[in-house]
């Protein structure tokens, strides 16, 4: 089944946007239909939001910000208090938001779970930190008091992506309503609902009318106008780095702030003394998670040439083992891609990488039969003997492809995973502690794991380097993202 021939669902739900505390259809009354890949079925409807909603959104943010009694003036215990109610509320509704994330976003019921119980956490993490924001005194030469001050932008846009679609709410609602901002929250046209019910939730929890808004629509207008908005002080965003590119352009009319997460070409890098098989067992869900939909995916493995041969036959066979199935099944380890677009490019990357002359070891098609037939699947796939100037090994596929390069000496290694206009996330695997200190000061990325995959902790600052993006996510670097710095001069003489 092509994208134009999805079936509709026999329910589906018309949703709305939130604007200024009031559930609104887009101005010109316009919708556009939300599927699950899964299934190829129209889910749901959410307005088609453009330059009219986004004027709306900020009309009703800067209110917001702007009243002398509103958001911006509360202690920020109370905003925590707040922040806290919204974190307890994710969670009361954690059920309900993970089957929504599942089947709007094809993922595996048990990793939506996973992945709005850690919105929760965001939430719960960015309530205990709002009072805890710092100005320092600053000793100076002459005889006063000088000190500085962390105060919120104002109106900030929100553009989320459709890979993990909550999680990346929170981790950007998180610490702007922290700081005292007022948000609008623009999320992916494939994956809008989630978002929605935030919003929701949000003004369950006591937010003022207007503090978090939601707009709906295409990047190319509800975003394009987001970014451009004179009444925006920053734009965060998440999302693939050609769209990055764009916003820098729309954002810098008025020199807003601009945060970036954008595209990722990770590397995993073994060493022949590493735990072997330990690497094998774990290392396909750094690749094969949410499809290979991450921009933190490891899609490409560098195995020292003494042990490759050894780690190719460990690693294909755990990536066979890899359960792909129908999201709403509690054992599917790997569901859809996002949508039957996103499966024929990645189709076509295994193509090019056939044509480029690396070895398809696993996987490579859709998978077969009638529980498939109507999905965006594709099989893992494992390509061996790859060259890091192949397109497959270059290029973001954004699917559940990996390479794997052999490589003979430390600094080759290092030299490799450099090789790429990238730098978010890696891992080393060695059990030769310097030599892992060795290689993680060599490579130019801006989250690194040694001996494991993880990337990714609510306390610790997460984003990259180079063509990765622009600014820190998650822990207590992130509310800087979100402020202005303020240096104020007391005369004492």
């Amino acid at each position: 089944m092509t994208t134009e021939q999805r079936a509709p669902d026999t329910s589906i739900t018309a949703t709305k946007m939130v604007i200024g505390g009031e559930l609104v259809d887009a101005a010109d009354g316009q919708t556009f239909q939300v599927s699950n890949p899964a299934r190829g079925v129209v889910m749901a409807t959410a307005p088609q939001g453009g330059k009219e909603d986004v004027d709306r959104a900020v009309k009703a943010a800067t209110a917001a910000f702007e009243d002398p009694t509103g958001w911006s003036s509360w202690s920020a215990a109370k905003r925590g208090r707040t922040l806290m109610k919204l974190s307890n509320l994710v969670k009361e509704h954690l059920e309900e938001l993970a089957q929504l994330e599942s089947r709007n976003g094809g993922k595996p019921i048990s990793g939506a779970r996973g992945e709005v119980l850690g919105a929760s956490l965001v939430f719960e993490y960015y309530a205990g930190a709002a009072n805890k924001v710092f100005g320092e005194t600053i000793p100076v030469s002459k005889p006063g008091l000088d000190f500085t001050l962390r105060e919120p932008i104002g109106v900030v846009g929100l553009i989320v992506p459709w890979n993990f679609p909550m999680l990346m709410a929170s981790w950007k609602l998180g610490p702007a309503l922290a700081a005292g901002n007022t948000c609008i929250l623009k999320p992916a046209s494939y994956t809008p609902l989630t978002a929605i019910r935030l919003g929701e939730l949000a003004l369950e929890a006591g937010f003022p009318p207007g503090v978090v808004n939601v707009v709906t629509g295409p990047g190319g207008t509800a975003g394009a106008a987001l970014a451009a908005h004179p009444g925006v002080g920053k734009i965060a965003f998440t999302g693939e780095t050609t769209t990055g590119q764009e916003i820098m352009r729309l954002a810098s009319g008025t020199i807003k702030k601009v945060t970036l997460e954008l595209g990722g070409k990770s590397p995993n890098i073994v060493f022949a003394d590493a735990d072997i098989e330990r690497f094998a067992k774990e290392s396909p869900y750094a690749v094969f998670d949410n499809a290979g939909q991450d921009c933190c995916a490891r899609s490409r493995i560098f195995v020292q040439r003494s042990v490759h041969e050894q780690v190719v036959q460990l690693f294909a066979q755990a990536t066979r083992n890899v359960k792909v199935g129908d999201p709403a099944d509690e054992a599917t380890e790997m569901g859809s891609l996002i949508s039957f677009k996103q499966r024929d490019r990645v189709l076509d990357y295994v193509g090019i990488g056939r044509e480029e002359g690396a070895e398809l070891v696993v996987g490579g098609t859709a998978p077969e039969g009638e529980a498939f037939a109507g999905g965006a699947y594709v099989l893992p796939t494992v390509f061996d003997n790859a060259r890091n100037d192949m397109r497959i090994c270059a290029e973001e596929i954004f699917g559940p492809v990996v390479s794997i390069i052999p490589f003979d000496s430390e600094e080759e290694a290092v030299r490799m995973a450099n090789d790429t206009p990238y730098g978010l996330s890696g891992s080393i695997w060695s059990r030769d502690i310097g030599r892992a200190l060795r290689v993680a000061r060599g490579v130019r990325a801006g989250v690194l794991s040694v001996n494991c995959n993880s990337s990714v902790h609510t306390e610790a600052p997460f984003g990259g380097y180079k063509m990765s993006g622009i600014g820190r996510e998650l822990g207590m670097h992130a509310i800087d993202m979100y402020t202005e710095l303020k240096n104020v001069y007391v005369d004492l003489t």
